[in-house]
Order: C-alpha cells, then structure tokens, then sequence
C-alpha cells in the first residue's frame, strides 16, 4: 500500500460502541438548538482533514520521490560496483583499452536499464554513447561532486537528469562509473499514478533571465514561486502559493546539482480549487446556521476534537512509525476506551522492540558464549577491508584452535566442555579488547584486528593467549588444561576479501597444529600451494579409486629354514596418468587423513587375496592395514569377504598391523583381532621394537609373528647394541612360540648374522625388490627350481 493512501475499508469500520454513548450524551443535549450545526460541523472537520489529508499526499508523494530515487541509486551504485571490481574491466581502464570499456559500459547499459551510461577516466574522458552536452557534463562529474556525494541533479538542453558516480579503484581512483537518468514524461507519470490523488508533477529550472521555469510553459516565472525556492521553505512542507492557473497546495523538492545548489527542482501542485470543490454547499450551510449554532458547534467541536481526533492522530502517527520500523511510546491520558487501547498500543510496540532485538541478537550472536557468530564475523571482515583499503591499513585475522578439546567431552561430558567454551570465550574478549572476538564454531574462535600503528599487536596477542591458556582453568569443580594452536593472516599480502583471508588464516592455524600445537604460525604463501596441491591429490586418490589405477606388488619373504619363499607382502602402488608412479609417501598420509585409507585398503584385501590363490599352498600372502582401516567398524566382514570371494584359505592371509591399533580402545582392537584369529587369519606385529609399549602389547594378545624393524637390522652386522636387541627379539619371539621376519635386509653380513642368531625368514632387496603380480608365479617356479 502505498504511504498516504486510504486504509483499506475492513479497517474503517469498526466503531467504539462505549465512545458513542458519551458522543449520544453530547448530541442529545444539543439537538433541539443545534441539530443542524452539528452537522455542519461535523462537516467542517471532515472539510478540514480533507486539506490536511491534500496537504500530507503532497508531503508523502515528495518522500516517496527521495525513496524511488534512493532505491534506484542503490540498485544503479550496485551494478556500477560490480562492474567497477571486475578485475578485467579494472584492467581495461587502466590500459585505456576503449573497446573494452565501450563494450562492458553498452553491456551495463542494459543490464541496468538506463538510456545513458558512461565510464569517465581520471583525464575527464568520457567513454559511452548518449547527448554531446550531457557527455560535456558528464566529463566532469566525478571532480565537480562536492563532499562524499555520489549523484546529482543536472540540467542540458534535453531536460533534466539524475546522474550517479561510482569509482573505480585499483586500488586507487582510475576513473568512474556515471549513469544518468533523465527525468522525463515517463518519470513524472510514474511519480502521478503513486499518489493518492491526481497531483501535478513539474520539473523547473532557470530559464535565460534567471527565474524558475519549466520546460513545457506551463509554469511561467512566478517572484512567487523564485521566493519559494530560494528560502527552501516547502522542501518538507507543503504550502499554498498562487500560479497563473490559480491558487495551489505546493510543494517544491530541491534537487542537489553538482556543487550542492539546484539546477532543477521538483514542483508537486494540487489546485486548491479542486480539493474545496465537493464542500461549497457546507460553507453555504454555515453563512445559514446562525451565531447561536455557531458557538454551540464550536463548542462541541473542540470536545469532540480533544476526546477523539488528537489520541486517534497520535495513534495513527505512532502506528505509521511502528510499521517503518521505529520504537515509539504514546501518552496515556484517561481510562477510557482510547486511553486502554493506547496503553496496550505501548505493550505492544514494547513486545516488538524486545523481540526485534531478541532476533538480531540471536541470529549474529553465539547462544553459548555471546560472542559474535561466524554470520557477524563474516559481516565486520568485510565492513573493516573495504575501510582498510580506503585508508591503507591491515586487516589482522587470528584462527583458534583448543588442542584436546574433544578429551574433554569424552572424558568430562559436553556440559563441562561447553562451560569450558563460555569461560574461553570469556578470556579472549578480554585479551583482544581491541578487536572482535568471534566463536566460528565448535572449539574454534577467530579474532580481527584492525591495524593501529602496532605491527607487534598480533604477535604479542597471539603469545599471550598461548600462555593464558596454558594455564589449569576451574570449570564445573574440575582443573583443566586446555592449550590452543593460532593461525595468523594479515591483509592485504595475505587475501583482500573475507574469504580469502580467513582460508588462509586457517592454512596457518593448520600448520601450527602439524608444528606440534601450542604455537602460532602466520601464513605463508607456501601454505596455499601446499594445500591445493593436497587438494589436488585428494581428488586424485578418488578418480583413482574410481576408475582402477592402484595394482599391487608383492615382495617375498624367504624363509631361512625351509630354505624357500614362505610368502609375499603385498605393497600398494599408483600409477598415475599424467603424473606416473606416485610414492606411497607421499599419498598414503592423505588417504589416512581423508579416510580414503578405509576404501583402497578394502580393494587391496580384496586383490591380495584374489592374487594369493593362485600361489603354492605353502606361500602366504601378507597385508599391511592401517590403524583408522583396522578401527573401522565392519574390518572383519571386509577380510571374510576377502577370504571367501577369493576362495583363499584364511592361514594363507597374514593380517600385519603396528602398535598404534592400540592407542585408542585397546579393549575393542584385542576383541577383534580374537575374531580374525577365529576365522583362522594369522597376525603379525610389524616394526616391533620401535614402540615403547611393544612387550605390553605381546602379553596382551598372543601374535603369530613378530616383524623387526628395519632400524635394528642397518647395523646388525656393525653395531653390538642392535646385534643385541634383535637377539633378544629372537629369543622373546621363540620363548612366545612365534615366528620371526627380519625387515630390509640389504647385505649377505645382515643375512649372515640374522641366520645365526636364528631368525626364520628375511624380507628386503638382498633376496628381491617389489615385483609385479605377473612375476610372482615365475619366481616361484624358479626359486623351486634353483633350490632342487
């Protein structure tokens, strides 16, 4: 609904029932002297309202101008913006490049829907079509606007028109955006067909000698009207004034031009003649009604007046406010109907502020802490770049990170986790008292930093968080230790836009993590390569997994006292289309760290087994599994799957794990490796001995085999202290009742010294390297050969 125009009829016509039984009070007592002055009166207020309600179009119809102005400038500012960013386009300026100026400009031109649009460069040029003195305008538009005004009203031979600059930042001032919006016949129309009543829209400007005129004639010069304008007394207020047609409710809007004073004015006009039209018989009734009705009527009026119209405009005025938006309290006078009804008014606009507020507070702040939420945080990151480009200052941004933070709801419970999360909070707020302190989410809070001269600030508030919170914290009854990792991002070298800098602040939160945690790291751009070429290889591995690039090789394990190869392990391997053979190292960390470990390990039980069960009976297979594999629920369906797609006997697999199964659930990972060794599945430990808890874990399950570390065995043959520890690794492993296999054996002294000491099988590039699939049958047959 448009402001000002009548309120729809289902709202008008209730009536206060108890209201008019004081009213019937009123008129009863004078009815007999003054019926029809009532009457009249009742007239003449309705007369004078209808002024007034003239009197308010005109007010309304001149706020509605500023509003459809304000909405097209901040839709034009828009576009022009967006335009003005586009690095291309930016680029294009700067080069001087017309034809790609001219072409974008005739592209905005109509994505905008404006007749004119030109881009102005820092020379005055102008590039774009539309009217030669509105160009010469134009040409200097951006230099003639004073104060931090962005548009303006100017004058041409054409007519009148809006015009609006946008600058082009890269990242100083190249030049700028201008549109320019005439102010026509289609203008005005729209301007009529919103009011309520059937005003008249003009626009005015200075003719040859010097007073108001408009384009068409049908507002000659007026000393009048030139008064008018100049004192800038009917800008907000409509007032009445006499023109050639005759005499008219007025209002005159003035349009900034481009040094502040007007080039053409907005004359919205209503003839007074017309709006009095409809009440000439009530002022022929009131000449007829008589001193005595008169006085009676003017009596009535002013109580009718006081009990009725003034509470019902103040309502009606704080109703308009409410609806914009506004908080606004009335006067309560009485305790009549009008008097409850303006004391459950004020409850209500009181309900609606707190609610209002409520909301707000509740969609940009945290519930537990009450710090600002990750909505808001995105919202100021972007309010403090855009001012520190204007000014040329940094943008700090500090990502936080609690080291341990999940111990504490596992072991504590989430009630005393989220107390420990207000109580962070807490202390953060009041460590960066001159930033905003933000919780992203979970255990995670961010910090900006807007730069005061200080280029310490970020280090030093960085230090004494990390010390803060080394510190036990009392939560709940419990003394917690909860340290933090930072990641540090400054702008503009380290991202210029939110998302940017916040990436990169969490590249660096990361990279103190992996630097051991409890440390601050700022970003490096190495960081960002590294991670998008981890990216890059994590999309790799499942286009691999997708599409079949993994193969297995398998290396021998030679059993020293049968003489013979007594089984394989098989190793994975990737070949890659483009980048070739892929070393486990460096894309076995990724899959473990994304969990694509958990897939790829499957295929490689899977095709171990399918492999082994073309092999002699005597020779098993081995398959190293990764502890998050072996933790995963459903393992030992994978390995009887394995077993019976394959048709492979379950002594024949030998399942290789390391100690790092146990660091979590040791319970839950002896339990299961029972139920391996029930299906008949073989275990070994591998690179026994480099654990510290690597005898606990023999006690805890009893394994089949022990596999040495390679470590012990490069100085078997050299170094007394390793000829030692495998001794007595041999010697564990044959009290135990298990087998042994000697890891990367390289030379024949290796060999010599692991035989005597009694180590049943060798495995390591003396006896043979990974070799492919195809090439296990050979070397069988041969090595059977050779032996016979």
């Amino acid at each position: 609904m448009i402001a000002g125009s009548p309120l729809p009829r289902a709202v008008r016509l209730p009536r206060f029932r108890h209201l008019s039984t004081r009213l019937s009070v009123l008129y009863t007592a004078l009815f007999a002297a003054a019926l029809i002055v009532v009457a009249v009166v009742g007239q003449i207020l309705i007369l004078n309202h209808a002024k007034q309600s003239v009197r308010a179009e005109l007010a309304t119809s001149g706020s509605v101008y500023d509003r459809i102005w304000a909405l097209r400038a901040r839709e034009l500012a828009s576009s022009g913006d967006v335009l003005a960013r586009d690095f291309g386009f930016r680029s294009a300026v700067a080069s001087g490049d017309r034809a790609t100026i001219a072409s974008a400009v005739a592209n905005l031109r109509e994505r905008a829907d404006v007749p004119n649009a030109f881009v102005v460069d820092q020379s005055g040029e102008v590039i774009g079509d539309g009217p030669n003195d509105l160009r010469s305008i134009v040409s200097g538009l951006p230099t003639s606007l004073t104060g931090d005004r962005a548009d303006a009203t100017v004058m041409t031979s054409d007519g009148a028109y809006r015009v609006l600059a946008s600058p082009i930042l890269a990242p100083v001032k190249i030049g700028s955006v201008v549109f320019a919006v005439p102010l026509d016949a289609k203008e005005i129309a729209t301007l009529q067909r919103l009011s309520a009543i059937p005003l008249t829209a003009t626009i005015l400007h200075r003719g040859p000698a010097g007073h108001w005129i408009s384009s068409d004639a049908r507002v000659p010069a007026t000393p009048a009207l030139d008064t008018m304008i100049a004192e800038g007394v009917s800008d907000t207020t409509p007032t009445t004034i006499d023109l050639p047609d005759g005499r008219v409710f007025a209002l005159v809007k003035r349009l900034k031009g481009r040094n502040g004073a007007p080039e053409a004015v907005l004359l919205l006009s209503y003839p007074q003649a017309k709006a009095l039209a409809s009440y000439r018989t009530l002022q022929l009734g009131i000449a007829l009604a008589g001193v005595l009705g008169l006085i009676v009527v003017l009596i009535g009026s002013r109580r009718l007046a006081e009990s009725i119209t003034r509470p019902i405009t103040v309502l009606d005025a704080a109703a308009k406010a409410l609806k914009e938006g506004g908080s606004i309290q009335v006067a309560v006078a009485g305790s009549d109907e009008i008097g409850r009804l303006a004391e459950s008014f004020n409850l209500m606009s009181a309900g609606i502020a707190e609610r209002e507020h409520r909301i707000t507070h509740l969609a940009f702040h945290d519930l537990l802490t009450g710090l600002p939420n990750r909505t808001y945080f995105r919202q100021q990151l972007d309010a403090d770049l855009t001012r520190a480009a204007k000014m040329r200052r940094k943008v700090i941004v500090l990502c936080l990170d609690l080291d341990g933070f999940k111990g504490v709801n596992d072991t504590l419970g989430h009630p005393v986790g989220d107390s420990l999360l207000h109580c962070i909070g807490g202390i953060l707020a009041t460590l960066a008292v001159d930033g905003l302190v933000a919780r992203l989410g979970g255990d995670e809070f961010a910090i900006i930093l807007t730069d005061r001269d200080d280029a310490d600030r970020p280090r030093a508030l960085a230090q004494l968080i990390l010390d803060k919170l080394r510190l036990p914290m009392s939560v709940d009854g419990h003394q917690i230790g909860c340290g933090a990792s930072i990641g540090i991002a400054v702008s503009p070298g380290d991202g210029d836009d939110p998302d940017t800098l916040l990436k990169n602040a969490d590249l660096a939160l990361y990279r103190a993590k992996r630097d051991g945690r409890g440390v601050f790291r700022f970003f490096e751009p190495a960081l960002d390569a590294a991670a998008r070429k981890r990216r890059q290889l994590e999309l790799d591995l499942r286009e691999a997994l997708r599409t079949g690039q993994f193969r297995l090789n398998f290396q021998p394990i030679f059993d020293l006292k049968a003489d013979r190869i007594g089984g394989f392990e098989a190793l994975l391997r990737w070949q890659h289309p483009e980048r070739g053979n892929v070393p486990p190292i460096d894309f076995i960390p990724v899959a473990e760290e994304t969990g694509l470990i958990v897939a790829i390990g499957e295929w490689v039980m899977l095709e171990a087994c399918r492999q082994a069960v073309n092999w002699p009976g005597h020779v098993r297979v081995a398959v190293n599994v990764s502890p998050l594999q072996f933790r995963s629920s459903g393992f030992s369906n994978v390995v009887f799957q394995a077993l019976s797609n394959s048709g492979l006997a379950p002594q024949r697999l030998e399942v290789e794990i390391t100690e790092s199964v146990f660091l979590e659930d040791e319970g839950g990972v002896v339990a299961l490796l029972h139920r391996l060794r029930a299906m008949g599945v073989r275990i070994a430990l591998d690179d026994f001995g480099t654990g510290y808890s690597s005898l606990s874990y023999l006690r805890s399950f009893p394994f089949d085999k022990i596999k040495i570390d390679k470590s012990f065995v490069d100085t078997v043959a050299q170094d007394a202290s390793s000829a030692a520890i495998v001794r007595a690794i041999l010697d564990l492993a044959d009290a135990l009742h298990m087998e042994t296999t000697a890891e990367g054996v390289e030379d024949n002294e290796q060999l010599a010294r692991l035989r005597g000491q009694g180590c049943g099988s060798i495995q390591g590039y003396l006896f043979s390297r990974p070799i492919e699939a195809e090439m296990v049958a050979d070397m069988i047959t041969e090595r059977m050969i050779t032996a016979a």
